[in-house]
C-alpha cells in the first residue's frame, strides 16, 4: 500500500500562531522523509533539525521516569495490526531544563497486507497548563477529603466529650439532691468535682467556638501595636492564683522595647492558654519562665517554658490536631480541655507566625511561636521643623529600630497617643498653645495608668518646673543646647 501523500505545505501552514502544538510525519517506505513542523521549537525549544538529529526523534526529550512506560505503549501499539490509533500523555525537558506535560495523538498507516507500518503520523500538544490545573484540581480534592475525614473525627471526638461530664454533674448533684445525711467535707467534695467538672466543659466549649469562629472567618483578625511586656503581664495575670496555688514562679524576661502587631485579645488567649499548661503539668516549687527576643527580621518571639511533664514522643505528633485530641491530667489532677493547643495554633497562623515545641519527658517543654514585630516608635513634639528633622536624625542613626513620628503641638500629641502607643515620649517644654507640663497632665487625665516614658527638652529648667515635672513623675529633663550622646543615653535608660 502506497502511503497516503502528506501535503507539507499545508502542515507548514499551520505553524504560524501554534504556541503549544507540533506535527511530525515519518515514512516507512524505503526513504527518509522525516517532517516536524517549525511550531516545535515554540514547545521544546529544539529547532526542527535538531529534534531530527536526536536518535529518536522527539522522544530523546522525554524524561526517565516516563521513557519506560511509553516504549512499553509504543511497541505493543506497533506490534498490534488491529491498531491504527494511539494517544500518549507524557513530560519531556525543554532546551532550558523545564519539564513540560505533551499530549501526543499517533495514527498508523499500514500495508494492505499484514502489519508493516508505511507512515505514522503524530499531533502532539503541550499539556501543561491542563496538567498543572488538574494537579491542583487533585490537591483541593484530597485536602477536602483530609478536612471531611477531619471534621468526622472532631465531631466525634467533640460528641463524647461534651457529653462526658454531665456523668459527674448529674451524679453529684443527685447526691447533694437526695442524701440528707452528708457531712459539710462530703459536701464540699462534690461541690467541688461538680466546679471543676463545669469549669473543664465551659473551657473547652470557650475554645471550640474561637477555633470554630477563626476557622470560618467569623472572628475579624484587628492588629494594634502592642507592647509584648505589657501584653504577655495583663495576659497571664489572671493565672497568679493558679501559681501561687502550686508555688510556682513565674518569671518574665522581656526587653520594654519589643512590640507587635496582633490582635490583642487573640494574641493574649495564645500566651494565656501556654503558661496555663506550663503551670497545670509543673510540679509544685517548680519554675515557669516566659521570655522574648528578635527571632529574625520583622518577626518577634515568645516562649514560655516550664520544668514539668514533658511530653512522652509517641504523643508529640497529635498536639495541634484537631482531630487527635490529646489531654494529660495536671500534676495535682487539673484537667484541660484538648483543645487549648489547636486553638493557639489557629490563633498564631492567622496572625502569619509559626509555632514549634521542645519536649523531653520528665524534664519540661518549651513552646516558641512568632509574631510580626512593630517598631518603637518615639512620638516627638516639637513646633520646631528643622529642630525635628535634626533630632529625627540622631535618634535613627543611634537606634536603627526605633521609627519617630512628629507632632506640631500638645493637641496634635493627644491625639496621636492612643493610636501610636508611643515606645517613648520626647517632648519640647516651651510651646505654643500647651506647655510640656499641661500636655503631661492631659496624657495623664486620658491614661491614668500610664507606662509610657517622657523625656523634656528645655531652654532652661527653673527648681519649680522641675518639682513640678517629677511630681508628674517625668524625671529625665534635658537643656539645650541639645547633647547628642545625652539624648541618646536618655532614652536608653528610659528603656532599660
Amino acid at each position: 500500500m502506497e502511503p497516503s501523500k502528506i501535503d507539507l505545505k499545508t502542515l507548514e501552514s499551520f505553524n504560524k500562531g501554534l504556541n503549544g502544538i507540533f506535527f511530525t510525519v515519518k515514512h516507512f517506505n524505503g526513504s527518509d522523509e522525516n517532517f516536524v513542523s517549525d511550531s516545535v521549537q515554540i514547545v521544546t525549544g529544539y529547532s526542527p533539525s535538531e529534534i531530527k538529529k536526536f536518535p529518536e526523534n522527539h522522544y530523546s526529550l522525554i524524561t526517565p521516569d516516563d521513557k519506560p512506560r511509553i516504549a512499553k505503549e509504543l511497541i505493543e501499539f506497533y506490534n498490534n495490526d488491529k491498531l491504527s490509533t494511539l494517544d500518549l500523555t507524557y513530560k519531556i525537558k525543554n532546551k532550558d531544563g523545564k519539564e513540560i506535560w505533551l499530549k501526543e495523538s499517533i495514527n498508523v498507516e499500514r500495508a494492505a497486507k499484514g502489519s508493516t507500518i508505511v507512515a505514522v503520523k503524530s499531533i502532539i500538544q503541550n499539556i501543561t497548563d491542563i496538567k498543572i490545573s488538574e494537579c491542583e484540581l487533585q490537591k483541593t480534592s484530597d485536602a477536602l477529603k483530609e478536612i471531611n475525614t477531619t471534621k468526622d473525627k472532631f465531631i466525634s471526638i467533640i460528641s463524647h466529650d461534651l457529653r462526658a461530664p454531665f456523668t459527674t454533674l448529674l451524679g453529684f448533684s443527685e447526691i447533694l439532691l437526695n442524701e440528707q445525711d452528708l457531712t459539710e467535707d462530703e459536701k464540699n467534695e462534690y461541690l467541688r468535682y461538680i466546679y471543676d467538672a463545669s469549669k473543664s466543659q465551659l473551657e473547652l466549649i470557650n475554645c471550640l467556638l474561637d477555633w470554630s469562629r477563626l476557622q470560618t472567618g467569623r472572628i475579624k483578625i484587628d492588629p494594634v501595636r502592642l507592647n509584648v511586656k505589657s501584653m504577655i503581664s495583663t495576659a497571664i495575670t489572671p493565672l497568679t492564683g493558679d501559681a501561687v496555688r502550686k508555688n510556682i514562679d513565674v518569671k518574665i524576661d522581656i526587653p520594654p522595647d519589643l512590640n507587635i502587631n496582633a490582635d490583642e485579645r487573640l494574641i493574649s488567649q495564645a500566651v494565656y492558654n501556654l503558661t496555663s499548661n506550663a503551670i497545670k503539668f509543673t510540679p509544685e516549687g517548680k519554675e515557669v519562665l516566659v521570655s522574648s527576643g528578635r527571632f529574625k527580621e520583622g518577626m518577634i518571639e515568645i516562649v514560655i517554658k516550664d520544668e514539668g511533664l514533658g511530653i512522652a514522643e509517641e504523643n508529640q505528633t497529635k498536639l495541634f490536631k484537631i482531630d487527635q485530641k490529646f489531654s494529660l491530667v495536671g500534676t495535682t489532677g487539673e484537667r484541660g480541655s484538648g483543645l487549648g493547643l489547636t486553638l493557639v495554633k489557629e490563633i498564631i497562623d492567622k496572625h502569619g507566625g509559626q509555632i514549634w515545641f521542645y519536649t523531653q519527658l520528665g524534664e519540661g517543654s518549651e513552646f516558641h511561636f512568632t509574631v510580626t514585630e512593630s517598631k518603637n516608635v518615639i512620638l516627638l513634639v516639637e513646633d520646631d521643623k528643622e529642630i525635628r528633622t535634626q533630632y529625627k536624625n540622631i535618634i535613627e542613626q543611634a537606634l536603627p529600630n526605633f521609627e519617630v513620628k512628629f507632632a506640631d503641638n500638645g493637641y496634635q500629641a493627644i491625639g496621636l497617643y492612643h493610636d501610636l502607643i508611643p515606645t517613648i515620649i520626647i517632648t519640647d517644654h516651651d510651646m505654643q498653645l500647651m506647655n510640656g507640663i499641661q500636655l503631661v497632665e492631659a496624657i495623664l487625665k486620658k491614661e491614668s495608668n500610664r507606662t509610657v516614658p517622657i523625656i523634656v527638652i528645655a531652654e532652661t529648667i527653673s527648681d519649680d518646673i522641675s518639682k513640678k515635672y517629677n511630681r508628674l513623675g517625668v524625671d529625665r529633663i534635658i537643656t539645650k543646647p541639645l547633647d547628642n550622646d545625652k539624648l541618646i543615653q536618655m532614652i536608653r535608660e528610659c528603656l532599660y
